[in-house]
C-alpha cells in the first residue's frame, strides 16, 4: 500500500534531513518534488495543490529555515496536512435508529460491494456485538445473491432466503419485515450494481432509500481505479447523498490516490477499508495511521490490535510470563508463525513496521518467500513433542524422519534450527534486559531465511 509513495517521499526527506541547514530554495525545490511524488501516486490535482499551498507558508517560515531540526519539521508539517487531507480523525458508523437500522451499500460492478457486505456484518458483530442480517438486491448480475448467501453461511452471518425472481423493492420490504421478526439489530442491503453509472441504477437505489430510510449510505469503491473512483464517488454523492466511503483492495494499490483525493474532493469520511480477501481484511479507517504508513514510519498501534483481535489476554500473559523467564521452545515458535499467517503473513506484519520499505528491500535481497511460513509449520509438526521441547536432542537421523513427515528437503530443517537458535538467544537477552541487534530484522537472520 503507498508502496511508491512511501519510497519518494522517504527519499525526499533523507535529503532535507541530512543537510545541516536549510535554505528556502532547497525547501522549496523539496516541495516541488512532494507534489510531482503526489500526482504520481494518482492524487488528484485539485488535492495535491490544496496540499502544497497548506504547507508550503509554514515549511519556508523563518523559525524553520533556521531550526537546527528543520528537516524532521518538514516532515511532521507533511504529516500534519496528510492527516487533515485524509479526514482528521476516523468516523466509525452511525447506529442512532430505533432497529433495525438500515446501513445501503452502494456502487458500481466490481467494486467489492458484495464482499464488503460480509466483512462488515462480521465486522459489526465482532466491535458492536450487534444481530446482522444480510441482503442481496442484485437480481442482476448472475449468481449475485448466491455469492452473499453463500459468503454469510460460510461465516456464521444471517442472510435473508432468496426467492426466486422477486424484484429489489420488494426484497427490501421483505427484509425489513423479517429483521423484525428475527430481531436483527442491523440489516447490511447489498445494492446492484453496473458497469457504470445510468438513469435506471440510481432511481432504483433512491426507492429503496426511501424505503430503509438508511442510517448510513455508504459507497464501496475500488482504489486500484484511482481517479476513476474519485469521480464515481462524486456522482453517487450527487445522487443519493453518501455519508461515507468503504475503499476496498487498498493492500492492492502501490500508488493510493483515491485514498488521498477522496475525502477532499467528496467531503464524505473514509469509513474503512478493505486490506486483503480474508472475512476479517476490513479495518476502520484511522487518518493518522494511514499517514504513519504514508511516511515510512509504520502503524505499530494497528499492529497489536490485530495481535490482540487474534490472542485471548490468557495466551498474552502467557508468553509474557514465557518472555520473562526467557523460555522459547518450539511451540512458542509455531504460536508464533501461525500469528504471523493470521496477521497476513510476513508482508502483512512487515507493512505495518517503521521503515518498512528499507526492510522489503533486505528481504528481497535475501529471497524471502511467504511460503516459508507454511514450512516451517509443517516442519515443527512433524517433530515429537520431546524435540519440540529440546531441538537440541535433534540428530541426523531425526533431520531425515522430520522432512519425510513436513516432505521437504533436510537443508529447511537446518535452517529453520538455525533461525530457532537465534530467536532463542534474542529472547534470553531480552528476558535478562540485554539490548538486542539494532534494526528490526539483523541482516543475520535475513541470512539464515534465505
Amino acid at each position: 500500500m503507498f508502496e511508491n509513495l512511501t519510497n519518494k517521499l522517504e527519499s525526499i526527506f533523507s535529503k532535507l534531513k541530512s543537510a545541516p541547514s536549510l535554505t528556502e530554495e532547497q525547501v522549496d525545490s523539496g516541495l516541488k518534488e512532494i507534489r510531482l511524488a503526489l500526482l504520481e501516486a494518482d492524487v488528484a490535482l485539485p488535492v495535491t495543490k490544496e496540499f502544497i499551498a497548506n504547507v508550503k507558508p509554514k515549511a519556508i517560515g523563518k523559525e524553520i529555515i533556521k531550526s537546527t531540526s528543520a528537516g524532521q519539521m518538514i516532515v511532521k508539517i507533511v504529516y500534519d496536512e496528510l492527516v487533515n487531507i485524509l479526514g482528521s480523525k476516523n468516523e466509525e458508523l452511525n447506529f442512532k435508529a430505533v432497529p433495525p437500522v438500515s446501513l445501503l451499500l452502494v456502487g458500481l460492478q466490481g467494486s467489492g460491494k458484495t464482499t464488503s457486505a460480509a466483512k462488515l456484518a462480521k465486522n459489526i458483530e465482532k466491535n458492536y456485538k450487534k444481530k446482522v442480517m444480510v441482503v442481496s438486491l442484485d437480481v442482476y448480475r448472475p449468481a449475485a445473491q448466491e455469492q452473499l448467501k453463500l459468503l454469510a453461511e460460510t461465516n456464521g452471518i444471517q442472510c435473508l432466503p432468496i426467492v426466486d425472481k422477486q424484484q429489489p423493492i420488494d426484497i427490501t420490504k421483505r427484509a425489513l419485515n423479517a429483521a423484525n421478526l428475527n430481531g436483527s439489530d442491523v440489516i447490511i442491503f447489498d445494492t446492484a450494481g453496473r458497469t457504470q453509472i445510468d438513469l435506471p441504477m440510481m432511481s432504483e437505489i433512491k426507492q429503496i432509500k426511501d424505503i430503509t430510510k438508511p442510517a448510513e449510505t455508504i459507497l464501496v469503491a475500488d482504489s486500484l481505479t484511482g481517479q476513476i473512483a474519485v469521480n464515481v464517488a462524486k456522482e453517487f454523492d450527487t445522487a443519493v447523498n453518501l455519508s461515507g466511503i468503504i475503499l476496498t483492495r487498498v493492500d492492492g494499490d502501490a500508488r493510493g490516490g483515491a485514498a488521498l483525493s477522496m475525502k477532499h474532493v467528496t467531503g464524505k469520511p473514509i469509513k474503512y477499508i478493505g486490506v486483503g480477501e480474508k472475512i476479517t481484511d476490513l479495518e476502520l479507517f484511522h487518518p493518522d495511521r494511514l499517514a504513519n504508513r504514508i511516511l515510512g514510519m509504520g502503524d505499530v498501534v494497528t499492529l497489536v490490535e490485530k495481535a490482540q483481535q487474534d490472542l485471548s489476554e490468557e495466551k498474552i500473559k502467557e508468553t509474557e510470563d514465557e518472555l520473562k523467564k526467557g523460555i522459547f521452545t518450539m511451540d512458542s515458535y509455531l504460536s508464533q508463525l501461525r500469528q504471523m499467517k493470521k496477521m497476513g503473513g510476513m508482508e502483512g506484519v512487515m507493512s505495518m513496521l517503521p521503515g518498512v520499505n528499507k526492510m522489503k528491500a533486505k528481504m528481497d535481497q535475501a529471497n524471502i518467500d511467504e511460503k516459508m511460513l507454511v514450512e516451517n509449520e509443517a516442519i515443527i509438526l512433524s517433530m515429537t513433542k520431546n524435540e519440540r521441547e529440546n531441538p537440541k536432542i535433534i540428530s541426523g537421523s531425526r533431520r531425515k524422519r522430520i522432512s519425510k513427515g513436513a516432505g521437504v528437503d533436510v537443508s529447511k530443517i537446518n535452517k529453520l534450527l538455525k533461525q530457532f537458535k537465534m530467536m532463542s538467544d534474542m529472547m534470553k537477552k531480552m528476558s535478562q534486559g540485554k539490548k538486542i541487534p539494532s534494526g528490526m530484522i539483523p541482516d543475520e537472520m535475513l541470512n539464515q531465511l534465505k
